[in-house]
């Protein structure tokens, strides 16, 4: 069987964890079944994991999996201060920052 996931260290992982914060956040409120969003979350952080890894060794894929967990985290308690889109957009940021500044830039 063909490998049908793109070569890890030429995925640009900070689309990825946009994607895995909004869209797990999102397939969640939709279905309002959490445990599916967070199997979106899980999936867009392994593939970033993945990539990380790959690219730039295991300290800088520890980092940036928990800061990506930590964004998930903290939206949590965000949420009830300034809402959730907000509090979504606000740590999807930081997390797909940190992401492209440590692990896609070269």
């Amino acid at each position: 069987m063909k490998n049908c996931l793109k070569d890890p260290e030429s995925l640009s992982t900070a689309p990825v964890v946009a994607a895995g914060l909004i869209g797990g956040w999102q397939v969640a409120r939709a279905t309002g079944v959490r445990p599916i969003g967070g199997v979106v979350l899980a999936a867009a952080g392994v593939l970033a994991g993945r990539s990380w890894w790959a690219r730039k060794g295991a300290a800088t894929a520890v980092g940036l999996s928990a800061a990506y967990l930590g964004a998930f985290g903290a939206s949590h308690p965000l949420a009830k201060r300034i809402g959730a889109w907000p509090s979504v957009l606000t740590v999807t940021a930081a997390a797909a920052g940190a992401a492209y500044w440590f692990g896609d830039r070269n």
